[in-house]
């Protein structure tokens, strides 16, 4: 098989627009009248570790400040499926705390998930994992389309771009 065509399978967070989305979400905690004289915050994107922290009076309260959060992450373009919530903490002044991950880059186990996905469709394609991306290819670019189609439409718990396609 000609391996005429090809693509690339990655997971990765446009930094800039997280730390936008972050920055306005961080706005809006400061400024919402039902956060006012409340524990209710955000920390700043660190982008070094890919994580920030959430804290909030209780649970309730958390919830409504994750909201806020994805709600300006949907609308700056950015997958809200690279958000990987830690364990929920009980911190000081009776306040709890989340920290959340920012997942990027394809892991084994997802890789050879979506590997395995490919090899389903039947396509007179090859799939082969490079580190944390995967490349794919064949001679035909509609079957490298239907790949594409068919990852889009039954998407992996991960946010996934395609690059490259040659």
């Amino acid at each position: 098989m000609a391996a005429d065509h090809s693509f690339d399978i990655v997971s990765e967070i446009n930094l800039q627009e997280m730390d936008n989305a972050v920055n306005q979400a961080i706005k809006e905690v400061v400024t919402r009248y039902d956060f006012k004289g409340t524990s209710a915050s955000i920390s700043e994107l660190n982008r070094k570790e890919k994580e920030l922290t959430l804290t909030a009076d209780a649970e309730q309260q958390l919830d409504t400040v994750k909201r806020v959060l994805v709600e300006k992450m949907i609308k700056r373009g950015v997958d809200t499926k690279c958000l990987d919530y830690q364990t929920l903490e009980h911190a000081t002044h009776n306040t709890v705390r989340q920290k959340v991950k920012l997942k990027s880059g394809i892991d084994k186990e997802k890789s050879k998930e979506i590997q395995k996905t490919i090899k389903e469709l039947k396509l007179k394609v090859n799939a082969t994992i490079q580190g944390e991306s995967l490349r794919v290819t064949g001679s035909k670019r509609d079957d490298l389309q239907a790949v594409i189609a068919h990852l889009r439409t039954n998407p992996p718990e991960i946010p996934l771009q395609f690059n490259n396609f040659r």
